[in-house]
């Protein structure tokens, strides 16, 4: 990759350095993936120390955290950001390392770093197992379709804190092994039953195509045997594969190397009799039969450690391993006083952490060609473009480029592809001084178009195709762009020169004249064209790569202001900055004028406002306290739900509301949906967009963005389709008894009946509420004419074949012309506003609406004093009540927000998954801790081998904020907890309580001394920060208390 090795970050050197000349079956590009504090940043300190050419001091390793380098990780002791180094083993293989953080407010920047990686080392705690964020680091590879080694970290806790024999640290490691290997397994089944209901949605002939995505791979993700699994001792720097004790063992016991690392796992047995390995039954009745792996892996190391660490311990056996290994120890080390320095000395050249790592990636973790190869259909999914599209030309260029990518093609004369996961700010002074060839750069200009900032930004990508060169011109294409659509898409790509390379080495960045196809580079120049991650091509014939998955979505928001307004222009500007530095973080201005600023978490806040005002803002500022999202619904179950349903049989369940002017009456009836087919609106909603506006045959965005486990359906809308008809069958069939199933069969029959009946979705036409279209059977003399509606989405969807478009064929009457029904027909745009509106700022708090169904039945009149032939071109004339169109728009607007009201409305908020970890003395102030915070428990167990209780809960967001603070406080510490956003649910309490019968007088009184409940309170906190009015009493008694002692 480098003609030279790597000295130091701010060395420079003055021949040539180029990244072109690596052949790319040497290079390596990989991650490090795991749960917070497993040991990802002390692993890396001794890989960078083994292998990045003297970066990082051995003595160090472990203790510096060298690519923690911002000030806020290494005082948090956690990492906040993904950063790249270069390493370089045995002098062949060039592995690019990406260090990421194991927080969950930053799992961003977990998708940036797995994104440009074809590799993933998983590191999990041996003593810990796996926890919430495994999951979640298991789930972004196995999406990114990257190679996973196993890595079992802190294996020395084992034998010095929880005092395990042998044999009970076995149990445990296979227990670990086998539950990571359970939830790749069901990520396989996931994606298998996947495949399968895509190919039985198609034809015949396809299932014979397609034939190889269903093939069972029952085969294991992690075995020991096959070498992907390691066991080390990251803070020490020991680790090993059962390979390298298979390998020592050969010639001893007189079998192959191949055979004793098959048996190194697993329920094999050595018969020291016959010198045969056997299994459990070959070893007769003797009930103390261990394990190869215990008798010849670990009880070596536990006597290792028993004779280092015990003062009594056999010294004699620590030299007998030096001299059987032939180590170089020196003896100032084995005669040192602290028995942790004579352990590390001894073990860290016994089992070198570096070589069993770096080793394990060169055999298990495939080269760029052959990982874009099995990953192109996650970086490049096919596109479905329509016969009267572009020409042949621009589909065999854009096919070309696929095939280039797919091939690693890193010839000059491929086309040049590269994908830039995100922009990460440097200081200009950080940046060197001198080019590749020794020559003195500028740096100084303000090619990134930042003003007089003091920051640069430098975007972090990965060479896909072709080759990079310093000055080289590029397109950048944003994740909209379609090469298909020629002209119409130019606003979604932009031509940007590439001012220089950079070889990223922690902080340090060393400039390189080019970079070949499977290098990974930070490029300068591209500031002003890309906001947080882009594709950059030679051609204009390129699609775009598919958008990076976010596990989570920005929750916590926050408004902020400068504390002087003389400050406001600089606090704009580093808002713009820090929006372009942070891959996650939303900058948005809300509807009362304020600069939200949107964060995953506690901890990715605190860091924002810290680089706002130290950074990029440098001014003071004032931050308000968390502003919560809500959501708004009714109370109801939806074995309920048939009774509402009967909107035909003349319910009088409705609101009725008239235009200002008399000429249209609105009737409105709310049902509330299904939870799982609101939960499935809610998770499709980038798919739903694209399906409604017709733009997914070109554009697949939606199958990247989306929460869905479904990642390549060859059918999207039949699939989603069957996940809605799947979650309405599910949730009325599900639970009933049978006394009740018959009605639950004709709930669903008219559930389905309403499907194909969606008008619309909202809010923003992809929100999680229906629009259905009204029932025409009805007849309204006074108001004749019926606004009918079309069933948009369900055709789209697939539930109807075409849309009924009911305007033209009304009854025969003769206040019916032709002009009236012309006059419906516009004003359908009129009540879709209306609903959308309605359904994005309900009547509790203005916060949008969840789960809810409208039928909207709105008739007009003709205009009074009105011939009939005269309403073609005078039914909409300008009079006091203003424009008939929005008189509409505002009484659906009206009639939705108070049929909600009527109907008993709900609260709805979000809530958290709460993963706690408490020593028994401190279950009881956590406990509090909780309750306080109107958590609900959901399980708690004892782990196995340790002091340790875990406790799964909900907490609702709103209840989140300072809960790690007094959950350490209460328990001085000794308490952990990792936060995950989880679901919606609604409160149950009615804000609008009033007691009523004897039994709740007696129990709160009567209604003016009832005091509010929570959720009024949350209804009253909101309504109070929006500026909407609030139902309180500012003063109670306004005269002086009167007392009486003469005091006062």
């Amino acid at each position: 990759m480098v003609e030279t090795p790597y000295r130091h970050p701010s060395s420079s050197s003055s021949s040539s350095s180029s990244m072109a000349d690596t052949e790319r079956a040497n290079i390596r590009n990989i991650c490090i993936l795991a749960h917070v504090d497993h040991g990802k940043t002390t692993l890396a300190d001794h890989l960078i120390a083994a292998a990045a050419d003297g970066l990082v001091h051995p003595k160090q390793a472990g203790r510096l955290r060298f690519m923690d380098y911002l000030d806020e990780e290494q005082r948090r002791a956690i990492t906040m950001k993904s950063s790249s180094v270069t390493l370089c083993f045995h002098d062949t293989y060039h592995i690019n390392l990406i260090d990421s953080p194991g927080h969950m407010d930053f799992c961003s920047e977990v998708s940036t770093a797995a994104r440009l990686s074809d590799g993933a080392l998983v590191l999990v705690d041996a003593v810990e197992g796996v926890h919430i964020q495994t999951h979640a680091v298991l789930r972004q590879a196995w999406t990114e379709r990257l190679s996973p080694c196993l890595v079992l970290n802190k294996i020395d806790r084992l034998i010095t804190e929880l005092r395990l024999t042998p044999i009970e640290a076995y149990s445990k490691l296979v227990r670990i092994v086998n539950e990571v290997n359970r939830i790749m397994s069901a990520y396989k089944a996931e994606k298998y039953l996947s495949d399968v209901d895509s190919l039985l949605a198609g034809a015949a002939g396809e299932i014979l195509e397609n034939l190889e995505l269903v093939e069972d791979d029952e085969e294991i993700t992690f075995q020991p045997q096959k070498g992907n699994v390691a066991f080390v001792c990251a803070l020490d720097g020991w680790g090993f594969r059962i390979n390298e004790f298979a390998d020592f063992y050969a010639s001893k016991l007189g079998a192959s190397s191949a055979a004793l690392q098959k048996a190194l796992w697993g329920l094999k047995y050595y018969n020291q009799k016959t010198k045969m390995i056997v299994g459990k039954k070959g070893m007769g009745g003797g009930s103390k039969a261990r394990p190869m792996f215990v008798q010849f892996v670990l009880e070596p190391l536990w006597q290792v450690y028993q004779a280092a660490m015990e003062p009594d311990g056999a010294k004699t056996l620590l030299h007998k391993v030096i001299k059987s290994f032939n180590l170089n120890v020196p003896a100032r080390e084995l005669q040192h006083k602290d028995p942790k320095v004579v352990l590390q000395a001894v073990l860290s050249r016994w089992l070198p952490l570096s070589d069993a790592i770096l080793s394990m990636v060169v055999n298990c973790i495939p080269d760029p060609m052959r990982a874009q190869s099995f990953r192109i259909s996650r970086l490049l999914p096919k596109r479905e473009v329509s016969e009267d599209g572009p020409s042949s030309n621009v589909l065999a260029e854009a096919e070309l480029v696929r095939k280039s990518v797919e091939a690693c093609d890193s010839s000059p004369e491929a086309p040049c592809v590269a994908f830039v996961s995100k922009m990460f700010a440097v200081p200009i002074k950080m940046l060197p001084q001198r080019g590749p060839n020794g020559e003195i750069l500028n740096n100084s200009t303000d090619e990134d178009g930042s003003g007089e900032s003091d920051e640069c930004f430098l975007a972090f990508a990965r060479v896909f195709s072709g080759v990079l060169f310093t000055r080289q011109r590029v397109f950048v294409l944003s994740a909209l762009y379609d090469p298909s659509k020629g002209e119409s898409t130019t606003k979604h790509i932009q031509e940007a020169e590439l001012h220089s390379l950079y070889l990223m080495m922690g902080q340090g960045l060393k400039p390189v004249a080019s970079a070949k196809a499977g290098n990974i580079v930070a490029i300068r120049g591209l500031g002003q064209h890309i906001l947080k991650s882009a594709t950059l091509s030679s051609t204009k014939n390129c699609w775009p790569f598919s958008s990076l998955m976010f596990q989570v979505s920005p929750t916590l928001r926050v408004a902020i202001e400068p504390s002087d307004p003389m400050d406001m222009s600089a606090l704009m500007k580093g808002l713009r900055l820090l929006n372009h530095a942070d891959p996650f973080v939303e900058v948005t201005v809300s509807a009362r004028g304020e600069h939200v600023l949107a964060a995953a978490g506690e901890v990715h806040l605190e860091r924002c406002i810290k680089d706002l005002k130290e950074r990029f803002a440098r001014v003071s500022l004032e931050v308000s306290p968390p502003l919560v999202s809500y959501k708004e619904t009714i109370q109801g179950e939806v074995t309920d739900v048939l009774e509402n349903l009967n909107l035909s049989g003349g319910s009088l369940d409705y609101i009725e509301r008239k235009t200002p002017n008399g000429r249209c009456c609105v009737r409105v009836q709310v049902l509330k949906l299904p939870p799982a087919l609101t939960k499935v609106l809610d998770e499709s909603s980038d798919l739903l967009g694209d399906i409604i506006g017709g733009k997914l045959g070109q554009s697949k965005k939606s199958n990247e963005t989306q929460r869905s486990s479904r990642l390549e359906d060859d059918n999207p809308i039949e699939a989603l389709r069957k996940r809605i008809m799947d979650a309405v069958e599910g949730d009325i069939l599900g639970g009933t008894e049978e006394s009740d199933k018959d009605q639950a069969e004709k709930c669903k029959a008219m559930w389905l009946q309403f499907l194909k009946r969606i008008w619309a979705l909202g809010p923003r036409q992809i929100g999680p509420n229906i629009l259905f279209t009204p029932d025409s059977r009805g007849v309204d003399t006074e108001f004749p004419v019926l606004i009918r509606g079309s069933s948009h989405v369900s055709e789209r969807l697939g539930f109807v074949n075409e849309s009924s478009n009911g305007g033209m064929d009304a009854e025969p009457s003769p206040l019916v012309t032709p002009a009236l029904c012309r006059e419906a027909e516009s004003l359908e745009s009129s009540l879709l506003s209306g609903f959308q509106l309605a359904t994005a700022a309900g009547p509790l708090c203005e916060e949008p609406m969840w789960g809810l169904a409208f039928v909207i039945e709105a008739r007009i009149s003709p205009l009074e004093g009105q011939q009939s032939n005269e309403l073609e071109t005078c039914y909409q004339p300008l009079e006091q009540y203003g424009i008939f169109t929005g008189q509409v728009m505002n009484t659906v607007k009206d009639a939705c927000r108070t049929a909600v009201i009527k109907k008993k409305p709900r609260l709805v908020e979000a809530m958290y998954f709460c993963e706690l970890n408490t020593p028994t003395e401190y279950l009881g102030p956590m406990y509090a801790v909780l309750s306080r915070r109107r958590a609900r428990v959901l399980k708690e167990e004892m782990r196995e081998g340790s002091p340790l209780f875990t406790v799964h809960a909900y907490l609702p967001v709103s209840e989140s904020f300072g809960f790690a603070a007094e959950l350490r406080r209460w328990t001085s510490g000794a308490s952990s907890a990792l936060l995950v956003l989880s679901h919606w649910e609604a409160l149950p309490e009615d804000p609008f309580f009033v007691p009523k019968t004897e039994e709740e007088i007696e129990e709160f009184g009567d209604g003016s001394s009832v005091l509010h409940n929570t959720a009024r309170k949350l209804i009253d906190a909101v309504r109070r920060q929006k500026g909407l009015p609030v139902e309180e009493k500012v003063v109670q008694h306004a005269t002086k208390q009167r007392t009486l002692a003469r005091k006062v």
